[in-house]
């Protein structure tokens, strides 16, 4: 009898050892030839284009993982975290990259499912006027009413920034946004208050009086979305953490004092699965950070948002990856 535990005890080990070894995210993505990546929803970093169809910041950013690794940049699927059964895909382990924020990550209990990973786009909360108000700074809108979502980040940040001014101001909740959206159109409320990704979105559709819209200059709050990955696999999780990395790096430029490109941190990681020419596969495949920004986000898209907090470091922003000082 003493033998036979021993053995299934040995053979159990020998089991789960196996078993872990064929989940692991690596052979997975290989296997099927595939990466996985989901978020929810946000305008100039995961849009849904049409049926099947995704683009934006973290969609380009999982493209640069697949070229990385299966040496193709469309080998990607892109899914839609809305309801709590969504993200199921998170807590099953089900997809190989989740971008996702702080906020998303306590409200769905996540924390013990995800590994932290480097920050890809630093959101904010902000607000937004028409183009003829005389308000220039979020701290000039005392008299004027702000529309926002009430229960939301935004209202707590409202609540903080006038707060710590000392100063009063017009409260508009909303708990759908079509309707606030439609009341700032017209003007019934003359500031609206937001994450900037949104705003930019809300500027777009000036609704039937024409408006049109500027975003003050202030972030009430900043938070990062980062690209975390599942605790099972920390192979898989130094792949996506070099290739942000990669992105972000490959924008400083070159001087006679350190490399550009690629060349700011070289990656030579043969026992992480990664050939020689890797970097500069992904590099060709998606461009630098400031290149993806610039098509989703930036002056090169409909949202024309400036970089803002999402500038390199070296540019006065808060973006920064390892390399070579």
């Amino acid at each position: 009898m003493r033998f036979v535990l021993v053995f299934l005890t040995l053979f159990g080990v020998c089991c789960s050892i196996s078993d872990a070894q064929a989940g692991s995210v690596i052979k997975r993505v290989k296997e099927h030839n595939v990466v996985r990546c989901g978020s929810v929803e946000r305008a100039g970093l995961a849009t849904s284009a049409e049926p099947g169809g995704w683009s934006g910041l973290n969609v380009d950013i999982c493209r640069a993982i697949a070229a990385a690794v299966l040496g193709a940049s469309d080998r990607i699927e892109y899914h839609q975290y809305e309801t709590p059964k969504d993200f199921d895909a998170v807590r099953n382990q089900q997809d190989d990259v989740y971008f996702l924020t702080g906020s998303e990550i306590e409200e769905q209990k996540l924390a013990g499912k995800l590994l932290p990973g480097p920050t890809v786009f630093v959101e904010s909360n902000a607000v937004m006027v028409a183009s003829t108000s005389a308000a220039h700074h979020v701290s000039d809108l005392g008299k004027e009413s702000i529309c926002f979502m009430i229960g939301s980040s935004v209202e707590r940040s409202l609540t903080g920034y006038f707060g710590a001014l000392h100063k009063n101001w017009l409260r508009r909740p909303f708990s759908e946004d079509g309707e606030m959206i439609d009341t700032y159109n017209v003007q019934n409320c003359q500031a609206i208050a937001g994450e900037i990704t949104t705003l930019a979105k809300i500027r777009l559709d000036p609704g039937v009086n024409r408006l049109s819209s500027r975003i003050l200059p202030e972030s009430l709050t900043a938070f990062p979305v980062i690209a975390a990955t599942g605790t099972e696999d920390a192979q898989w999780s130094a792949i996506v953490a070099w290739t942000v990395n990669t992105l972000i790096n490959a924008e400083r430029p070159e001087t006679h004092w350190y490399a550009g490109g690629a060349g700011v941190m070289p990656i030579s990681a043969p026992d992480l699965g990664l050939d020689k020419e890797w970097q500069r596969r992904v590099l060709a495949s998606v461009g630098n950070y400031g290149d993806i920004f610039n098509r989703n986000l930036g002056k090169g898209s409909l949202l024309k948002l400036d970089r803002g907090l999402n500038a390199n470091y070296f540019r006065g922003g808060l973006l920064l990856s390892p390399f070579l000082e």
